[in-house]
This record gives C-alpha cells, sequence and structure tokens, in this order.
C-alpha cells in the first residue's frame, strides 16, 4: 500500500519535533555543540571545573564596540547574553600575571608566539579588522585572553583583547570533536 501524502508529511513532521525535543533535553542537562573554527567542531559537555589557562570556555561577549560591530558584520550570532550577543567558545590562552604582547606576526603569552594568531588587517569582505589598542599588557586578576589555538581566522583577543572572567558561563569539555 502507498503512503499518502498526509501520512508523509505527518512522519516528516514528527521526525522534526523528535529532532528538537532531544535537542532541548541534550541542551538543559548540558550538551553544548560548537560549530565554529575556533575550538574543535563537535559536542562539549559543561563543566565545573576551574576557570584556568588551557581550558575551552562558553561566554558572553562583552557589551563593547568591538563586539557590536562584528555582531553587526555577522562574526557572531544573536543570542541570549546581554547585547542580544550569541554565546561563544574560545580557549583561555592568558591568565593572571601572563605578558602578551600583539604585534604583525602575532600574538606572544610571556615571549612564546601562540599558532595561527597573527592578525589579519581585514575580514574576508575586504573590510578592516580592529587592532586591539594595547601591544604590550600584563593580564590582570580579574581578566582572561580568550584565543584559538586552531584558527587564523576567529574573531578573538587579538582584536578585542582580554575580558573580564565575569564573561565566562562555565568551562566546556570536549565530548566528541572531529
Amino acid at each position: 500500500m502507498k503512503p499518502t501524502f498526509k501520512k508523509i508529511i505527518a512522519g516528516i513532521s514528527l521526525a522534526g519535533t523528535s529532532v528538537v525535543a532531544l535537542g532541548m533535553v541534550c541542551y538543559a542537562v548540558g550538551v553544548r555543540v560548537n560549530t565554529s573554527k575556533s575550538i574543535p567542531v563537535g559536542l562539549y559537555w559543561i563543566s565545573g571545573k576551574p576557570v584556568e589557562k588551557g581550558e575551552y570556555v562558553l561566554f558572553c561577549p562583552p557589551q563593547v564596540g568591538v563586539i557590536e560591530e562584528a555582531k553587526r558584520r555577522g562574526y557572531l550570532a544573536a543570542g541570549f547574553c546581554p547585547g542580544n550577543y550569541g554565546y561563544m567558545m574560545k580557549r583561555i590562552l592568558a591568565a593572571k600575571g601572563d605578558h602578551v604582547t600583539i604585534a604583525a606576526d602575532g600574538v606572544r603569552v610571556n615571549g612564546e608566539l601562540l599558532p595561527h594568531s597573527a592578525p589579519l588587517s581585514q575580514d574576508g569582505a575586504g573590510r578592516p579588522l580592529p587592532r586591539f589598542q594595547a601591544t604590550n599588557f600584563v593580564i590582570g586578576n580579574t581578566e582572561v585572553l580568550l584565543m584559538s589555538d586552531l584558527s587564523g581566522t576567529s574573531f578573538d583577543g587579538r582584536y578585542t583583547g582580554p575580558i573580564g572572567r565575569s564573561q565566562i558561563k562555565t568551562v566546556i569539555v570536549p565530548v566528541l570533536t572531529w
């Protein structure tokens, strides 16, 4: 017996509803999905781990001009953070007491050049990218420098500078990445 058009539509609707429900359950229990190239693409679990150098974090970007411009340009999605920004995921690459230098060849933390950290002068559409105003600074007690160590095109600390620890919502732990 051939399925009717109504049965096919009903089956597709049920499948779609099931996927949405599964996504909501996963989110409620702490699963987060990263689709950007800033950290490995994949599934992450929120954790109670302390916020320390080297950890991946989920954070709300600060409400500053450079972030607002990034949102206008489409670098950031809309979301539930103050300013209607979406959550971001990055790695803490500098923390309290670390000496940071931002130069044309990249970002150095305590003299060590970070991989893929050279600031770009323009984005893919040819628009000039902002430059963080300080080129040499020390990370304070309440700050961290969030960056990608995987992608040279990530919009991160090389453009925004350090952010306050209070912006961090949780440390995230990779579960399945690719």
